[in-house]
């Protein structure tokens, strides 16, 4: 071997990172072998061996997808769909066998856009102090990830469902094996994402298989509701295979398919859906009843999610983002909603629906947009969180947020504490690139000080599973029945008992599985 610090040995073969002084990094490391060809839709396998030191100094290429200039994947970015790595970063004092806690990052992008190496999840603020080894993953995405063809399996070709599920196991696995030799301890991993990749959280706490790869978990603004069962993944399927003009009877082609068609056929699916069945996704988690044996949260109200430490929250605004980007992915106007519900009714008659006027006696005094904002910010997001909370905290200890800070830029924007508003000061990475204006108009010490306060928890809970803060801050107590306790991120941050309580009594208990 060599006496080059930054070279690791893992169970793969060596590979050699980057130390500046301060922190030490390892990017692109290969935790799968190539999804391609016959092993496109299919579960991914352990890559081959190598044996020569493998450059780990520059991150590997993102999974392919549609151009989004909301979604900065930074400069030089390669996109293929050998995309299979993840990064790693520490303290540069780290050394092998410190045995320091892991946090395991899922980015978000609703499920078809993002990576593990845009700049906004630059780790070195995060690691710098040494508290925690860091790792994020790369997983596929949009039709390569999420498309369920299993319903189209023959004799010849086998496909395999939650391939990007299957991706994040295999890269828990990795971890669990070789983190050690980074200076991680693999009994203190945290899994933390925000938006899809907090819906993938909260998903694998539900999945048998994924069961004590992780010891906490972090779900930020986590679409709970937004997994669909196998009938609706065939149809989405069937309309796959109409988009890149490949017959049933001849899915052996896809092997072959193009993989810009296959991204074409993918975007064109995930501007559709969501217009003609609003409130729900092309591509998302599927009910497979093997890997994935239930809907994520009837498991939790049945109280067999994996019992390990939990923070879940959302933002205040999350909706803001979706109207002003003009998505179709969030139903916001009162017809849009309306036909949601009646969508839901007819799937599942079983469910006790509130009512159009018990919906709106939580929004009163709003206006109209005004409601359907928080409509669609509460069944997307907020609601299920609550959901969640309730049936989580009978098995595990679970802490509960709302993100509420908002710059006056993003104030005068009108978008407030917007979907992933809390992401830059998880990372503390306040401002990314040259043309963000999010602080613009000020707010930058404030932001710096609960960028720290934030930090500060997420990272004294993957040490010991209490997020609690520096000295002064409210203690943040665990999300019981009684008190339904809340810590509120603001200016000053406050510990509020029962934050939602008009949501629960106006939304009621049901669980909406958009199915």
């Amino acid at each position: 071997m060599t006496d080059d610090p930054t070279v690791v040995e893992t169970r793969n073969g060596p590979v050699r990172g980057l130390d500046d002084g301060i922190t030490k990094s390892w990017r692109g490391i290969r935790y799968a072998a190539p999804p391609v060809g016959e092993l496109r839709w299919r579960a991914p396998i352990p890559p081959q061996p190598w044996t020569d030191v493998a450059d780990a100094t520059v991150f590997g290429p993102v999974a392919p997808q549609p151009g989004n200039p909301v979604i900065r994947l930074g400069p030089d970015v390669v996109q293929d769909e050998d995309c299979l790595s993840l990064n790693i970063w520490s303290a540069s004092t780290v050394e092998h066998g410190d045995r320091r806690p892991v946090m395991v990052w899922l980015h978000g992008g609703a499920y078809v856009f993002g990576s593990s190496s845009q700049p906004l999840y630059d780790g070195r603020a995060l690691v710098s102090d040494g508290d925690v080894v860091l790792v994020a993953v790369n997983y596929r995405l949009g039709a390569l990830g999420f498309l369920d063809l299993s319903s189209c399996s023959t004799d010849q070709r086998r496909f395999d469902s939650n391939l990007a599920l299957r991706d994040i196991i295999l890269a828990l696995d990795w971890v669990r094996d070789n983190i050690e030799a980074f200076g991680g301890d693999p009994d203190r991993v945290t899994l933390f994402g925000e938006s899809a990749g907090g819906s993938l959280v909260t998903t694998l706490l539900t999945i048998p298989s994924a069961g004590g790869l992780f010891a906490r978990a972090i779900a930020q603004s986590s679409p709970a509701t937004s997994v669909y069962d196998s009938a609706r993944a065939a149809r989405v399927a069937g309309m796959f295979l109409e988009k890149v003009g490949i017959a049933a009877a001849d899915v052996a082609a896809l092997a072959n398919l193009e993989v810009d068609k296959i991204v074409a056929a993918g975007q064109a699916l995930f501007s559709e859906v969501p217009a003609t069945s609003p409130g729900t996704l092309a591509f998302a988690p599927t009910v497979d009843r093997d890997l994935l044996p239930d809907y994520p949260l009837e498991t939790y109200r049945a109280g067999k999610s994996h019992p390990v430490p939990l923070i879940i929250g959302t933002n205040k605004d999350e909706a803001s983002l979706f109207k002003w980007m003009k998505s179709p992915l969030m139903p916001i106007t009162p017809a849009a909603i309306r036909s949601m519900f009646a969508e839901i009714a007819s799937e599942q008659p079983e469910l006790n629906l509130p009512s159009e006027a018990e919906i709106g006696s939580a929004y009163t005094g709003m206006k109209l947009k005004a409601a359907g904002l928080a409509v669609a910010r509460d069944i997307g997001f907020r609601m299920p969180t609550l959901w969640l909370a309730d049936g989580h905290s009978a098995v595990a200890p679970v802490y509960l947020y709302r993100f509420d800070w908002a710059t006056p830029m993003l104030r005068a924007l009108r978008v407030g504490a917007t979907h992933a508003a809390e992401l830059p000061y998880v990372w503390g990475n306040l401002v990314v690139g040259s043309k963000d204006i999010t602080f613009k108009l000020g707010g930058m010490k404030v932001g710096k000080a609960l960028s720290a306060r934030m930090q500060n928890r997420w990272i004294a809970f993957a040490v010991d599973g209490h997020p609690q803060g520096l000295p002064g801050d409210p203690e943040w107590l665990p999300y019981e029945s009684g008190r339904r306790s809340t810590l509120v991120f603001d200016r000053q941050d406050s510990a509020v008992d029962d934050l939602d309580k008009e949501l629960r009594e106006a939304w009621g208990n049901d669980v909406l599985n958009f199915r």
